[in-house]
C-alpha cells in the first residue's frame, strides 16, 4: 500500500493519521480538512472557548509542524467534491487524488431550522465550529436576549455559559423534557434545577413556532402561544452523520455510513470512524457522537487498513460542564428500566440498571462513582443495584473482587 486519504480532518481523522504512523505506516498520507485550520478539539467550543478561558491555539490536536514531522499532508480549507470509488479517486479543487485506501472521517453536520419558520433569518447560530463559535462570541454581551432551541448538551451547555456572562437566556425543549434521549429523568431534574438557578429561563414542552425578523431575527413565537423579543438565536436541535459524499459515492449509508466491525464500508478499500460510521453493536446498528469513539474507532481502523483484523468494542464515556457541575457518563443506558440514585456528600451518580444487567451511570461531581462504574463496564463486571444505591458501600470494593 503506497498512498493512503483521509478524508475529515477532525478528532477521528487526525487520529487515524497518526495511529498508521505509529504503526510503521511510510507510504504517502494525506489528511484532507474542509476547515482552514488544523484538526481541533470540539468540545471546549461551547465552554471554555465560547467563554474565552481557553485560545484557538490550545484547540489544536497538535501544532501543524508535527504532521509535517510524521509525514501527514495537510490539505485544509479544501471541501471534497467528489469520491469516485471505482477509479480510487477523490476530488478536490478540479485535481483527483489517487488512494490505495481511502478512510471516512466526516464527523456529523448540525441540524438547521427550516426557511419557513424562519430558520434563513440572519442572527441564527449553530455550536459545531469554530468558525461557528468565532461568529457568535461578539453577541455574548451582559444583558443580550438570546433564544436557545433544544434541550440537548450542546444547547444546555451554550446556555450555560450564556448565562455565566450575564445575558437573558430562555431556553425551549419541545419534548416534555430536557435530555430525553440521552438520559434519566433523574439526571434531567438536576440539569433543570441548575440552570434555573442560574436564572435561565427554561421551559418544556414547548417548541419554536416560527422565527420573526425583516432579514434579521427579532423576534420569537413558541407553541404555548408567547412570544419572546431575541438578540440572536442558538440551534441546538442535534446533529446528523456527515454521510453525504458517502451516499453520493454510493456507499451504504442508513443513519451514517455502514460500516462492518472492522470499519470497513460497502466499497473495497474504503473505510469509516467517528461520528459519521454506523456500526454492528448488540445485535444492531449503533452510531456514537463521542470524542472517545472517534479517537478509539479511528486508531481501530488504521489497524485495520494495515491488516492487522481487529473488530471494534465500543466502551462508551461522554462528558459535560455546566456551571459548576460536571457530568460524567460511562456506558450505555439503551433499554434500562430503572436507575438507582446514590448521593453523598462529595455529589451524586445515577446508576441504569435492565432487570440486574448495569448498563450505564450518571456522575454529577462524583468522578470517584464515574470512573468505579467505568472500570467495572470495561472489565465486564456487574453490580448489585442496592450496593449502587448505598452510600455507605465500598464501590472500590468490587474493583478488587
Amino acid at each position: 500500500m503506497e498512498n493512503i486519504v483521509i478524508v475529515g480532518a477532525g478528532q477521528a481523522g487526525a487520529t487515524l493519521a497518526e495511529t498508521l504512523r505509529t504503526k510503521g505506516y511510510e507510504g504517502a498520507l494525506t489528511l484532507v480538512g474542509a476547515e482552514p485550520v488544523p484538526p481541533y478539539e470540539r468540545p471546549p467550543l461551547s465552554k471554555g472557548y465560547l467563554l474565552g478561558d481557553v485560545a484557538e491555539e490550545r484547540l489544536y490536536l497538535r501544532p501543524a509542524s508535527v504532521y509535517e514531522e510524521k509525514g501527514i499532508a495537510l490539505r485544509l480549507g479544501q471541501p471534497v467534491e467528489a469520491i469516485d470509488t471505482g477509479a480510487r479517486v477523490v476530488r478536490l479543487g478540479g485535481e483527483d487524488l489517487p488512494y490505495d485506501a481511502l478512510a471516512l472521517t466526516t464527523g456529523s453536520v448540525p441540524n438547521r431550522l427550516p426557511a419557513a419558520i424562519g430558520g434563513d433569518l440572519d442572527g441564527l447560530y449553530t455550536v459545531r465550529s469554530l468558525a461557528d463559535i468565532d461568529r457568535m462570541a461578539p453577541l455574548f454581551k451582559e444583558g443580550a436576549r438570546v433564544l436557545v432551541v433544544g434541550g440537548g448538551y450542546i444547547g444546555l451547555e451554550a446556555a450555560a455559559v450564556a448565562a455565566k456572562l450575564g445575558l437573558n437566556v430562555v431556553l425551549v425543549e419541545m419534548a416534555e423534557r430536557i435530555l430525553g434521549r440521552v438520559a434519566a429523568a433523574e439526571t434531567a431534574d438536576v440539569v433543570r434545577e441548575t440552570h434555573r438557578a442560574h436564572g435561565v429561563d427554561l421551559r418544556e414542552g414547548v417548541g419554536l413556532t416560527r422565527l420573526t425578523g425583516a432579514g434579521h431575527v427579532a423576534g420569537a413565537e413558541l407553541s404555548d402561544g408567547s412570544t419572546l423579543e431575541v438578540d440572536f438565536v442558538i440551534v441546538g436541535t442535534g446533529i446528523r452523520p456527515g454521510d453525504d459524499l458517502a451516499q453520493a459515492a454510493g456507499l451504504k449509508c442508513e443513519n451514517g455510513i455502514v460500516v462492518d466491525g472492522f470499519g470497513q464500508t460497502s466499497a473495497p478499500g474504503v473505510w469509516a470512524a467517528g461520528d459519521c460510521a454506523a456500526f454492528p453493536y448488540q445485535g444492531g446498528m449503533l452510531r456514537l457522537e463521542s470524542v472517545q469513539n472517534a479517537i478509539d474507532q479511528a486508531a481501530t481502523v488504521a489497524g485495520n487498513i494495515l491488516g492487522e483484523g481487529k473488530a471494534y468494542h465500543p466502551f462508551p464515556w461522554f462528558w459535560s460542564d455546566q456551571y459548576d457541575m460536571k457530568l460524567q457518563i460511562a456506558g450505555l443506558s439503551t433499554g434500562y428500566d430503572r436507575v438507582v440514585v446514590r448521593e453523598t456528600a462529595a455529589g451524586r451518580s445515577h446508576w441504569y440498571f435492565a432487570g440486574e444487567t448495569f448498563l450505564a451511570v450518571d456522575a454529577i461531581n462524583a468522578p470517584r462513582d464515574y470512573m468505579i462504574g467505568k472500570r467495572l463496564l470495561e472489565a465486564g463486571k456487574g453490580i448489585d443495584p442496592a450496593v449502587a444505591g448505598d452510600p455507605e458501600a465500598d464501590l472500590k470494593a468490587l474493583l478488587r473482587a
